[in-house]
C-alpha cells in the first residue's frame, strides 16, 4: 500500500531524528570519555518543532512537497550537532531560535491560504525592502567592518538584510510576472543587444539598484553578491533570453572591478583568496586553517567531537566558526564523505525547490518558487565555495546551520512558502464568493490562479 504524501514526509523525517541523537550522543561521550546520552530534552525538542510543522503541513497544505522538511530537518539536525560540538550554550540559543522559526513556519501556512495574495502587494513589498535597508544603514551597529545588524534591548541582534531578501523575491515575482511578455519580446538594440523598453525595466532596475546600492553602503558585498543573482535568475526564467544574462554579468563584472579599486577592505579579501599562505598568522589565518581542517579531516575524518576546532581554553581555532566557517567544522569531523554527503542535502533541496516551480502552472508561482530556491542555493553556493576558497570570502551564512536567529527564522519563512506553492500546484485555492456575479468571481481571484487563463498552462 502505498504512503500518503504526509505519511512519506513523516518517515523520511526519521534519518534526521536519527542524526541528530548519534550526533549529540557523540559529542557527549568524546567530551567524556565515555559513553553518554547527551542533552536528551534539548533534542527531543527539535524534534517536537519539526513534527509541530508536519502537522501544520498536514492540517494546512496536505498537498505540499513531502521532501522539503525532512531535507531541511536533517541538514538542521547537523548544524545543531556542530554547534554543539563548538559551543553547547550556541546550541541552546539556536534552538530558541528555532522555536521561532517554527512559530513563523506555522504562521505562514495559518495566515497565507495561497502565495497568489502577495502578488497583488508586490510594490508595497519592494519599497518595504528599500525601507528596512535604509534603517539598517541609520540605525545599524558595525561589527567587522559592515553594518547589517539592528541592536535590540537586552544585547539581541536582528539582521533586517535577511527578511530583505525574501521581500526582493516577492516584488521581482510579481513585477517579473506582469511584465513578461514585454521582457520576451524586445523592441529594440542597445549595443546590438535586444533590449525591452525602459519603462519596462526602469521600476525594477530602480527598486533593485537602490536595494544593491544600500547593501554596497552597509559594506556588505556578500548580500549584494547574492541580490544580484537571484535577479540575474528570476530575470532569465521570466524572459528566457540569455541575452540578458550575459548583459547581467556584464554589468557584475565591470562593478566587480570598480569596486575592488575603490575599497581597500575588498582588495585584501582578493589578495588573501589569492595568496592566502603570504601571510598565515595575519589576513590569510581563517582561509589557511579552514584549508588545513579540510586536510585534517581526511576520508572519513575523526568523528563527532575528535576534531582539532577548539583549543584548551575553551576558543575555537578558526575564528567565526560558529558562522562563516560552519561547513569547514563539519568536513573536519566528519570527513570528505560528511562534507560531501552535507554538500549533497543541499543540492537535493534545491532540486525540490526548482521541482516544485517547474510543476507551478502560472508565471508567479514558477518565478517565486526559483527566486526562493536561489536564495538558499546561491547562499551555499557563496559561503561553502569561499571556504574551500573556490572565490572570495563573503562573509553570508549557510543555510539553516550557521548560528543566527534572523537567518533561521527567515529560512524557514522560504520553506513554508514553497510549500504553500507546492500545495497550491496541486489543489488550486478557490476563494468564496460573498456575491454573485462573474465581475465578482474575477474581482476576488487575482490573474494568475490555478484554474484562471494563464498562457503559462
Amino acid at each position: 500500500m502505498a504512503l500518503s504524501t504526509r505519511s512519506r514526509e513523516l518517515a523520511f523525517l526519521l534519518p534526521g531524528a536519527v542524526v541528530g541523537i548519534v550526533g549529540a550522543a557523540s559529542v557527549a561521550s568524546a567530551g567524556a570519555d565515555e559513553l553518554r546520552a547527551g542533552p536528551v530534552p534539548v533534542v527531543a525538542i527539535v524534534a517536537g518543532l519539526f513534527l509541530l510543522m508536519h502537522i501544520a503541513l498536514r492540517m494546512r497544505a496536505p498537498e505540499a512537497d513531502p521532501y522539503l522538511l525532512p531535507l531541511v530537518g536533517t541538514i538542521t539536525a547537523l548544524g545543531l550537532v556542530t554547534l554543539y560540538r563548538i559551543n553547547p550554550d550556541l546550541a541552546r540559543d539556536q534552538v530558541l531560535w528555532l522555536a521561532v522559526a517554527t512559530a513563523v513556519f506555522v504562521g505562514v501556512l495559518v495566515v497565507l491560504p495561497d502565495h497568489h495574495l502577495l502578488e497583488r502587494y508586490r510594490y508595497i513589498l519592494g519599497v518595504t525592502a528599500v525601507v528596512l535597508l535604509l534603517v539598517t544603514m541609520v540605525f545599524g551597529t558595525e561589527i567587522n567592518g559592515a553594518r547589517l545588524w539592528i541592536q535590540l534591548p537586552g544585547g539581541q541582534t536582528v539582521q533586517l538584510g535577511e527578511i530583505v531578501k525574501v521581500l526582493l523575491v516577492l516584488f521581482l515575482a510579481g513585477y517579473l510576472r506582469d511584465k513578461r511578455e514585454l521582457l520576451a519580446v524586445p523592441t529594440r538594440a542597445i549595443g546590438g543587444v535586444p533590449m525591452p523598453p525602459i519603462a519596462v525595466l526602469g521600476p525594477m532596475l530602480l527598486l533593485v539598484g537602490l536595494a544593491l546600492a544600500l547593501v554596497v553602503v552597509l559594506n556588505d558585498f556578500g548580500t549584494a553578491l547574492l541580490f544580484f543573482g537571484v535577479f540575474l535568475a528570476m530575470l532569465y526564467v521570466a524572459a528566457g533570453r540569455g541575452a540578458y544574462v550575459g548583459v547581467g554579468l556584464g554589468i557584475f563584472m565591470a562593478g566587480s572591478l570598480a569596486v575592488w579599486l575603490a575599497v581597500p577592505r575588498i582588495q585584501d579579501r582578493v589578495d588573501t583568496w589569492l595568496h592566502p599562505f603570504d601571510d598565515p598568522q595575519g589576513r590569510g589565518y581563517q582561509l589557511v586553517q579552514s584549508l588545513y581542517a579540510f586536510a585534517d579531516g581526511g576520508l572519513l575524518g575523526p568523528g563527532w567531537g575528535e576534531g582539532f576546532l577548539i583549543r584548551a581554553d575553551g576558543s575555537s581555532v578558526i575564528p567565526v566558526l560558529d558562522t562563516d566557517f560552519i561547513y569547514t567544522a563539519v568536513a573536519a569531523e566528519l570527513g570528505f564523505i560528511g562534507a560531501l554527503a552535507l554538500l549533497c542535502l543541499f543540492v537535493l533541496l534545491i532540486a525540490r525547490g526548482f521541482t516544485i516551480a517547474a510543476a507551478a502552472p502560472d508565471g508567479f508561482s514558477k518565478l517565486l518558487a526559483v527566486g526562493l530556491t536561489a536564495v538558499v542555493g546561491l547562499q551555499a553556493f557563496i559561503i561553502i565555495g569561499g571556504v574551500v576558497r573556490l572565490i572570495p570570502l563573503t562573509g553570508v551564512t549557510l543555510p539553516f546551520m550557521s548560528y543566527g536567529g534572523s537567518s533561521v527564522v527567515t529560512n524557514f519563512a522560504i520553506v513554508a512558502l514553497l510549500a504553500v506553492v507546492s500545495h497550491r500546484t496541486r489543489r488550486p485555492y478557490r476563494p468564496r464568493a460573498r456575491r454573485s456575479g462573474e465581475a465578482w468571481k474575477r474581482a476576488a481571484v487575482p490573474a494568475g490562479y490555478p484554474g484562471e487563463e494563464d498562457e503559462d498552462e
